[in-house]
């Protein structure tokens, strides 16, 4: 198949598949309402591919034959009811990738926990001596991969965001950590509709394949039966039942697979906490699933360094530890790192609010948080939320700010924790941003 293709967005992404597209014989053109960073810029001219920036220039956009979107932009932008309105096919980059590779997808989505569960995963891969690629959210385009540095095996993060335009893409192995209400914003508040496209992960998946998932969570409970999925079931948990294929007994984690049965305790994990049992619990399926031998698989989970950005220890400063935890961008993952830290704490909220629902964090906020720090251009909703439950709360518009009245409120013994909540776009560029500027600002201090 080939024609005209329009990328829409000049990151890694939509770089990567223009680079896959004109390899594979397509006339490309790729347009960005941003400026274009100068690393894709390059990229697009020495390929030889047609690009503008700071514009969406329609004459030269809706006569494309396919669309290749990137994931940030949302189905309700101008140029995206115009291409509707085309009746022209839109498609993720990774639904493009999935065209052009035979390669063997690890594939994970959750609202959390999912970037630490694909690097745990694909570290265990890798460190067993399998050609393998990281990919989607994290790592470097798939498409760009497949075009240049094909590899026999994919660990692949996706988002609901690439999931809403893949179609024919099948996941070898597909994991679904949990769904808990996040980016409602870009599904009409629809708690359903977001659900829907979590569990397109299970699209063309057979009997051969595997649907690894949290065998608790309520909505996944809730919503399995009706989706019918085909390929074998492999649920986990942290207690035992004669279903699961992963749990925990003794002390110890259980997996069973076709490929035989692997054990570890508990407390030889790298990663610690309820959550990243569940994530550790995952990468092991995955990783039985791939037949990589029990000693590598327990060598791996318990030499993992971890994430930057989620539940990291930055500095211990006058007897506070300091964490950044700014990966945290919704409710639930705040959740889990309140449940961590085991000190009291000064907690740094605020952001670009996704229709989050803060009553599941009050109780441990009421419970754990000193002070509360609200960082955000707008925290108004943060103040209807919180005012007369914890005191004092400080209101500050700027990491500088944030972190100075964290200093200030924290005693000896506390925890500075920032765990937004929220998507950081109101004042930084992403979280990455916003993390490296809250470590920056606490080794100043």
């Amino acid at each position: 198949m080939s024609g005209r293709m329009v990328i829409l967005g000049a990151g890694e992404s939509g770089t990567g598949a223009a680079i896959l597209a004109r390899a594979r014989g397509w006339d490309v053109f790729v347009s960005d309402s941003a400026a274009v960073r100068p690393p894709y810029r390059d990229l697009l001219t020495r390929h030889g591919i047609a690009w503008e920036e700071n514009r969406h220039t329609e004459e030269l956009i809706l006569n494309a034959d396919e669309v290749v979107k990137s994931p940030g932009i949302p189905d309700r932008a101008l140029v995206m009811q115009r291409i509707a309105a085309r009746g022209i096919p839109v498609i993720s980059e990774i639904e493009l990738a999935g065209r052009y590779t035979d390669a063997q997808m690890i594939c994970i989505t959750g609202s959390n926990g999912k970037t630490t569960t694909t690097m745990l995963t694909h570290h265990i891969i890798s460190q067993a001596g399998l050609d393998v690629g990281l990919a989607g959210n994290v790592g470097h385009s798939l498409a760009l991969q497949v075009a240049e540095t094909p590899h026999d095996c994919y660990v692949v993060e996706l988002s609901s965001f690439q999931l809403d335009h893949m179609y024919d893409f099948r996941a070898d192995v597909a994991i679904l950590l949990n769904i808990t209400p996040d980016h409602l914003d870009r599904y009409h508040y629809d708690l359903e509709r977001y659900a829907d496209a979590k569990f397109r992960i299970l699209r063309n998946q057979t009997p051969r394949d595997a649907f690894v998932f949290w065998n608790d969570d309520p909505l996944i409970a809730r919503e399995l039966p009706r989706r019918c999925p085909q390929a074998t079931l492999y649920p986990f948990s942290d207690r035992y039942h004669p279903s699961l294929k992963g749990y925990l007994s003794d002390g110890k984690i259980i997996i069973e697979t076709l490929n035989g049965t692997f054990d570890m305790e508990r407390n030889s994990l790298s990663l610690k906490g309820t959550h990243n049992l569940y994530n550790s619990m995952a990468s092991g399926i995955a990783a039985r699933l791939l037949d990589i031998r029990n000693e590598q698989i327990r060598a791996s989970l318990s030499d993992f360094v971890g994430v930057e950005h989620r539940l990291e220890l930055v500095a211990r400063i006058r007897g506070v530890d300091y964490i950044n935890d700014s990966k945290a961008t919704n409710v639930n993952s705040c959740w889990y790192a309140l449940q961590c830290v085991p000190t009291r704490i000064v907690l740094i909220l605020g952001g670009t609010d996704k229709g989050n629902d803060y009553s599941e964090i009050e109780p441990l906020v009421v419970k754990k948080a000193r002070a509360l720090v609200f960082l955000g251009a707008d925290n108004t909703k943060l103040h209807e939320v919180f005012d007369g439950k914890v005191a004092p709360i400080a209101d500050t518009h700027s990491m500088e700010e944030a972190v100075e009245a964290a200093y200030r409120l924290a005693l000896k013994g506390d925890t500075v924790l920032l765990s937004p909540c929220c998507a950081s776009f109101d004042l930084f560029k992403n979280y990455e941003d916003r993390g490296n500027r809250f470590k920056s600002c606490v080794l100043n201090l």
